[in-house]
């Protein structure tokens, strides 16, 4: 059995094969992540009889979070998008707003959806809207979507409501009230400075893979749904959501209204909602009958079946990489290096999550890991939050492969690996830095 450093150049090995079969060789992502998957269980001592397990639990465990919000979010973009909405509400706000103010009303609005949504959701309802104002405003899509997609994960690895946050809070013996206080002003330095520096890229004539919620130009229909309309469908699971988080930290858990709340405020019951009502509301505006809004919703399926099976095997490399012992070796290594423990906390964080691919797990596991230093360093409620912080930063960056956020990003923004690499990658870590650097000149300060 491999131990110690093998494992480490292993797992480096094993991301290197997977990208050559990729982007050179043009394996399929699908088999070349399983192929690998597979191969990294074997050479890392898994038994035969059980790395065929770890494989396909990986893929279930990802696929059981994944598949029903990617299914559901993209019928309601597409109906958004053929009803003529996604134009409609473009058209409207660059009017109002015009033309170079777009991107940033469309941070902005990323910010506030993404504090009580989580990232995927929360990119895959936005998608469509990304894409409509990028036709109409005539800007590269990658010129909106990145920097929204970033913001997304921001919000989603440093402030409560979000399960990472919150349990880290709760690891590290912190307040999360206070964690989403002085978390917020800080978030939102980190993507001013990250949507500045994001902007400094030349995005414009990549060749990009047809999206699933893209059109070739503006898609004009007769009669279009009010924007305000789309406004409210794309607010309604986002409302319910936050009915469902909101009541997990206000009510008791023996409150008769707290699992009603629960339950529709849970993303996929927020969204299977949300399409009904825009099955009824989008179909009878635009004169189709049930059957034409049923035909809309399920030619959305096929468009992003690649999107889940690649998400699905991705979280396989993942399990792989975690039940191998590589991520825990490379933690072992960082807990033990003598550097700050700020810094520490972002590194082993960084090191987690670009190991195993999971920003939730990464932050997890190094809070769990820092646990008793923090308390030894007798630091106050301000210092620990910082470095709870810091442990979000940590964890936004490195974006790659393993992650099931990155295969969603690339392949709705029409990326190809090595694309997706070049640009997601690099923003997500460009924002991830910029947070970590914003927190830590806090933390000097305190």
């Amino acid at each position: 059995m491999i131990t110690g450093t093998g494992l480490i150049w292993l797992g480096l090995a094993a991301v290197a094969v997977l990208l050559a079969l990729v982007i050179w060789v043009r394996m399929p992502a699908f088999v070349a992540l399983l192929l690998v998957s597979l191969a990294t269980a074997v050479i890392s001592g898994i038994p035969l009889a059980e790395s065929v397990g770890v494989v396909t639990g990986g893929v279930g465990k990802t696929l059981g979070s994944v598949a029903v919000v990617v299914g559901l979010g993209a019928m309601l973009g597409k109906i958004i998008e053929e009803s003529g909405g996604a134009t409609a509400l473009a058209q409207y706000f660059t009017g109002k707003l015009g033309r170079k103010r777009v991107v940033v009303a469309l941070v902005i609005a990323a910010f506030i959806l993404g504090i009580p949504v989580f990232f995927d959701v929360g990119f895959i309802i936005l998608a469509p809207i990304v894409f409509g104002f990028a036709a109409v405003a005539k800007i590269d899509p990658l010129r909106i979507g990145l920097p929204v997609a970033a913001t997304l994960l921001t919000v989603h690895v440093v402030l409560p409501p979000h399960p990472g946050p919150v349990a880290v809070a709760e690891l590290l013996g912190g307040d999360a009230g206070l964690l989403l206080t002085v978390g917020l002003p800080i978030s939102a330095v980190t993507v001013a400075l990250g949507y500045l520096a994001v902007r400094r890229f030349s995005v414009e004539g990549i060749e990009r893979a047809p999206s699933p919620v893209e059109h070739a130009g503006v898609n004009e229909v007769d009669n279009p749904p009010s924007p305000w309309t789309i406004i409210g469908l794309i607010l309604l699971p986002i409302v319910l959501i936050m009915i469902g988080t909101t009541s997990a930290m206000l009510m008791d858990a023996d409150a008769p209204g707290r699992s009603v709340a629960a339950f529709i405020g849970s993303s996929p019951v927020a969204l299977l909602i949300a399409v009904l009502v825009a099955w009824v509301v989008l179909g009878s505006q635009r004169g189709w009958n049930r059957q034409e809004s049923s035909e809309v919703l399920d030619s959305a399926l096929p468009a992003v079946a690649v999107i889940i099976f690649v998400t699905g095997a991705g979280g396989a490399f993942a399990n792989v990489l975690v039940e191998s012992g590589i991520g825990q070796v490379l933690s072992d290594l960082l807990a033990n290096s003598g550097l700050p423990l700020i810094l520490t906390a972002f590194l082993l964080t960084a090191t987690l999550r670009a190991a195993q691919g999971s920003a939730t797990v990464a932050l997890l596991t190094t809070a769990g890991l820092l646990a008793q230093p923090i308390v030894d360093a007798g630091l106050s409620s301000l210092q620990t939050t910082l470095i709870m912080i810091a442990i979000g930063f940590g964890g936004l960056g490195l974006s790659h492969i393993n992650d099931s956020g990155f295969w969603i990003v690339t392949k709705y923004l029409g990326l190809s690996v090595k694309q997706g690499l070049k640009y997601w990658t690099t923003v997500s870590t460009i924002f991830g830095v910029t947070g970590f650097l914003v927190t830590w000149a806090v933390y000097a300060l305190v």
